[in-house]
């Protein structure tokens, strides 16, 4: 018993610890830079805890049971997976900053003023007139809310966005998990409620992580406008970056995309 209870504590602060490595922390990074609460922020990362969960147990659990042998090339795929992943959120976060700097240096026409408003989680401004048919815009034409306006009336839809990212992400993951529990804990059926104590860590670790990234957007969003916006910027561009390193990792240095590919998962 007292063997059966270490694992279980190893499993989740393991899986707390998992939840700050440096691809996770950037994905949700570039999806909490969008949000004005606190508490909502933590529950993105409870929702990305629970997809990234849900592929470390499936995928782990094969491993584990059936003897699956993941080769090398699908690897890699999975990997990749999350370079484009983190190549999509910054696009994202960086159309809205472009949009923002086309507005602001753009002459207003006479009549009309710019002031700040927000569109769900997307918050910009533009010059426009206070009558209905001058707003500048349809309320659906952000970089973001036009999904939103298009999948908004599906209640699963702000769920599953970042249940998404989660799920690819412990793609990544999954197998080099697996194979570390395999060469620690020889009973299958321990090694299985590993995996399940090691997600629900994740949860938690990555529900703390979005709180606390959460806590200078939100400070800088009420009182410093032009640093919530230079705070999504780099939050945009850094996920960028890190997301072609990875494809450019997994894709030539490791050869996803030549004959020989290499992969060893950690």
């Amino acid at each position: 018993m007292i063997t059966l209870l270490s694992i279980i504590a190893l499993g989740f602060f393991l899986g707390m610890r998992h939840a700050t490595d440096p691809d996770h922390v950037i994905a949700v990074t570039t999806i909490v830079s969008r949000q004005r609460s606190i508490r909502h922020a933590a529950l993105i990362g409870v929702l990305w805890g629970l997809g990234h969960t849900i592929t470390i147990l499936f995928v782990g659990s094969a491993i584990i049971l059936f003897g699956i042998v993941i080769p090398a090339r699908v690897g890699l795929t999975m990997e990749l997976s999350v370079g484009l992943m983190l190549i999509l959120l910054g696009i994202l976060n960086l159309s809205g900053i472009m949009r923002f700097i086309t507005e602001t240096f753009t002459p207003t026409q006479m009549g009309h003023h710019s002031h700040p408003h927000g569109h769900g989680d997307y918050v910009h401004n533009h010059p426009h007139g206070h009558n209905p048919e001058k707003h500048g815009h349809a309320e659906y034409a952000t970089p973001v809310g036009w999904m939103d306006h298009i999948f908004g009336r599906i209640g699963l839809y702000q769920i599953v966005r970042p249940l998404a990212v989660g799920v690819v992400h412990g793609l990544a993951g999954s197998a080099a998990v697996a194979l570390l529990v395999l060469t620690t804990i020889r009973v299958p059926s321990w090694a299985v409620l590993y995996l399940l104590v090691f997600g629900l860590g994740t949860v938690a670790g990555m529900m703390l992580v979005t709180a606390a990234i959460a806590v200078p957007f939100t400070y800088s969003d009420a009182r410093f406008t032009r640093l919530n916006r230079g705070l999504a910027l780099v939050s945009g561009l850094v996920s960028l970056a890190f997301g072609l390193f990875i494809v450019y990792q997994m894709g030539f240095v490791n050869g996803l995309f030549t004959h020989n590919p290499t992969w060893v998962p950690r």
